[in-house]
């Protein structure tokens, strides 16, 4: 079978099968439309590798009343079990541990809900209402990079999910200063130590530290470029396809190759110089000289990339944000699953951590 996108398909999926079914049978019904709940394909890095757990005919329905889903729900039992060669129906656990495609499924790929409600369930807060810097540093932007890199469908609820997908497009400026300066500060905390490693023979510890910086750096350059950055399996293809992402490509990839100590350097310079530069090309803060010098007076050419944190941070108008502990965004100091993608975790953790 031919390999179509998946919001190809889900677009069509749509138009010429959920659309069709709600006009006969819910005539009049105001509802959107879209794919904004995750996936490969929302950032159009889904392969034929992605059709074998969640992926298919999809969609998210929003309707304003909650008391509207069941009504639709019911309609939408009567859709194909078939869409261009595809299954509409998948297993659930405990039959299987994601969703598999299969037409013998025990539930369709159409999700109904009520649109503040989803919203919610999502994020942990309602964006029609308002965003809050709480709100922003308490979302990751793996969240965010899925409900802005979907698509809408139909927006039939008097734009609300287009707007809400434009107020979600970027932080506010005062919030991205603090979000880099807090990146900026984990860089500096440990870039001196790949060199510490390698000094007591420890190839090993230096590369694996070497490897947290490069993650770092990848986010931070994303962030830069103002695009929210993913989750790890799809972090280095996102940012190796921003314009001017192959010369730290490259820099990272000898950073983490097999070459000796001086190769590491060499490779963490250029790209630690090259996102330095980026900073200050953003206009968010004073600049900085973008240009290493020793850590010092040890051997090891670092950054000292605390000067970045403290110029952004002197630049933050907004007081109480200026008074934040400096982690920045809660997926720049949490990295379990398993908190990331429970919104509840995610806004206790946050706000513990703010005080």
């Amino acid at each position: 079978m031919e390999f179509v996108p998946g919001l190809v398909l889900c677009r069509r999926f749509h138009d010429e099968a959920v659309a069709p079914l709600l006009a006969g049978r819910l005539p009049g019904l105001r509802y959107s439309a879209g794919l904004l709940d995750g996936g490969s394909e929302l950032l159009g890095l889904d392969t034929e590798r992605s059709t074998d757990h969640d992926w298919g005919p999809r969609a998210q329905i929003f309707v304003s009343d909650p008391g509207e889903v069941a009504s639709v729900r019911a309609a939408l039992t009567d859709l194909p079990v078939w869409f261009l060669g595809r299954p509409t129906r998948f297993l659930s656990w405990p039959t299987a541990r994601v969703g598999v495609p299969d037409a013998a499924g025990d539930r369709i790929g159409v999700e109904v809900a009520g649109v503040r409600d989803w919203l919610r369930g999502r994020l942990g807060f309602d964006p029609t209402v308002a965003v809050t810097t709480d709100d922003w540093l308490a979302v990751p932007t793996q969240r965010l990079a899925e409900l802005t890199g979907g698509e809408v469908f139909h927006d039939g609820l008097d734009g609300i999910v287009e707007a809400v997908r434009a107020a979600l497009v970027w932080y506010p400026d005062d919030v991205w200063r603090h979000v880099l300066a807090a990146g900026w500060t984990r860089v500096a905390q440990a870039e001196h130590l790949v060199g510490r490693c390698a000094e007591v023979g420890d190839a090993l510890g230096s590369r694996m530290v070497a490897g947290g910086l490069a993650r770092d750096l990848m986010r931070l350059g994303l962030l830069l470029h103002r695009r929210w950055p993913p989750y790890d399996k799809w972090l280095g293809s996102v940012f190796a396809a921003l314009p001017d992402a192959a010369p730290v490509v490259a820099a990272l990839a000898d950073a983490l190759g097999t070459g000796d100590w001086a190769a590491r350097q060499a490779g963490l310079v250029r790209a630690l110089e090259t996102l330095a530069g980026w900073t200050n090309d953003t206009a968010l803060a004073a600049p900085v000289a973008p240009t290493v010098r020793p850590f010092h007076g040890r051997p090891f050419l670092v950054l000292d990339a605390g000067r970045l944190a403290a110029a952004l941070r002197a630049a933050i108008v907004d007081p109480v944000l200026r008074g934040r502990p400096l982690v920045g965004a809660v997926d720049q100091y949490v990295d379990s699953a398993d908190v990331l993608t429970h919104p509840d975790r995610v806004r206790r953790v946050a706000a513990a951590v703010a005080g």
